[in-house]
């Protein structure tokens, strides 16, 4: 089973009880009606990225579907919440690339899509021995990755949210969703 094609998504979700709340996220992410198996954090070589309208197309309800999700969820009135993923794909399509997942409290989405792009395409750097200096700035060594001529596209999907004003649950995901009949193609 390797996947061939996935597409990024992300929702927000309020409501009183905290699972609710997680299914008005999945719901504005457009993925409730799957039944969702987390996975780690690879990226399949000759995995195609697709949109989102592409990839919804081939969801079925009570489908297994494979993603690698990001949540983050409060009740505390006005604290900021976010939910990022990552990802950095290889030059090489043969090779597999990184996804990686962040969720934190009181980051900008700027920030934590950042942090989690960074994550990845340095996981990915590391497994191709790209040489790099970890204490110099993600602008830095993102310049350095792509220099490299190993490391082709990062990019990030990220869901920031305030907390209820009235305390009910606030929750945020951001996911890569594996899609369509490609697990045996």
């Amino acid at each position: 089973m390797v996947p061939k094609k996935a597409f990024f998504t992300k929702g927000v979700g309020v409501h009183k009880d905290k699972l609710a709340s997680f299914e008005l996220a999945l719901r504005n992410a457009g993925i409730e009606k799957c039944n969702l198996v987390y996975v780690s954090s690879i990226f399949p070589p000759n995995c195609k990225l697709i949109s989102k309208e592409d990839g919804m197309k081939l969801l079925n309800p009570g489908e297994i579907t494979f993603c690698v999700m990001a949540r983050s969820e409060t009740n505390e009135p006005n604290r900021l919440i976010c939910s990022a993923i990552g990802m950095a794909l290889p030059k090489d399509e043969n090779h597999y690339g990184y996804i990686s997942e962040h969720h934190g409290y009181g980051e900008t989405a700027k920030k934590a899509g950042d942090y989690a792009e960074d994550l990845a395409a340095t996981m990915l750097a590391t497994t191709l021995g790209i040489e790099f200096d970890s204490d110099i700035a993600w602008e830095e060594r993102e310049q350095i990755y792509k220099a490299s001529g190993h490391i082709f596209k990062t990019t990030n999907t990220t869901q920031t949210a305030e907390g209820n004003k009235d305390g009910l649950w606030t929750t945020t995901i951001s996911a890569v969703v594996f899609v369509g009949d490609q697990l045996n193609q």
